[in-house]
């Protein structure tokens, strides 16, 4: 336990966040640990746990870095009144426990495209909330058709002073990540806290390739600073952007209400054509 603890507390320093417990554990949350609406699925070479709630059109929820199915609990709540919203532990993340030995976004994107494909989800509106959200930018770019509309928030595709607020840690400095039993937790815990020190794989291009209407949300004073949230938001064709004044890097959290009602509306908001340029009437 005191090794678990040890990896967390380092997690928390590396990615800099100052807000109060992040990932955030909801305990009276049923999200996350629901007999009634969970789900195993074998794919890809790994044990997936997903949950799925609501009827309609789908919705896939993704959460972020060392979090699970129940950092959203909010958003499920809400969106399953409209939607049918399907949600997984990441790999390596929660439930969802995997052997091998590396970790990466675009595996994780292969995995939430792989997990679409066994429920024979062909399309649907995608919400990803930091690592989630890049793994959503992924999606949107190497599974275009899967995503109708994307909403990502406190997403990043660089690891450095141009995108992360605070002192940058690099692993070099922390050393190796060592622990004295190996157990399937302590295995996944190292290699989702060196996943922070990998590049997601979006450059500037790729980012440009990006088809479907997409909503871009950071905080004024997010870890991932809200220049290079812009940047992101200026290089996908058909993006918007949302930056909230004094919030940081939870915003579907501590702005709750407010952000479910704005991403509920770029949900139902339709296209329409202006002087023969399709965009988002939003």
């Amino acid at each position: 336990m005191r090794n678990r603890v040890s990896l967390i507390i380092i997690f928390l320093f590396t990615i800099g966040i100052c807000e109060a417990q992040y990932p955030p554990v909801f305990k009276n949350s049923v999200y996350g640990n629901n007999p009634d609406a969970g789900h195993y699925i074998n794919i890809r070479g790994f044990k997936m746990y997903y949950e799925v709630y609501g009827k309609g059109e789908p919705m896939l929820m993704i959460h972020g870095n060392a979090g699970s199915i129940n950092n959203l609990s909010g958003q499920i709540e809400y969106f399953s009144k409209y939607y049918q919203v399907i949600i997984a532990d990441s790999r390596a993340h929660g439930k969802s426990t995997d052997t091998s030995d590396t970790l990466s976004y675009k595996m994780m994107a292969d995995d939430f495209n792989a997990l679409l494909d066994s429920l024979q989800i062909k399309s649907c509106n995608v919400l990803g909330w930091s690592d989630g959200g890049n793994n959503g930018l992924l999606m949107a770019i190497h599974y275009p058709e899967k995503i109708k509309k994307l909403v990502i928030s406190g997403a990043n595709t660089e690891i450095d002073s141009t995108a992360i607020a605070g002192e940058l840690v690099t692993i070099d400095q922390l050393g190796p990540l060592y622990v004295q039993e190996q157990t399937p937790e302590t295995i996944n815990l190292i290699k989702v806290t060196k996943l922070l020190f990998m590049l997601p794989g979006i450059t500037r291009e790729l980012l440009q390739t990006i088809k479907c209407p997409t909503l871009v949300i950071g905080g004024d004073h997010d870890v991932i600073i809200p220049k290079h949230t812009l940047y992101i938001a200026e290089n996908i064709p058909n993006a918007n952007l949302w930056i909230l004044p004094n919030s940081g890097h939870s915003t579907l959290i501590f702005h709750k209400e407010l952000f479910n009602q704005t991403v509920a509306e770029f949900f139902n908001k339709p296209y329409r054509t202006i002087k023969g340029m399709d965009r988002l009437d939003w």
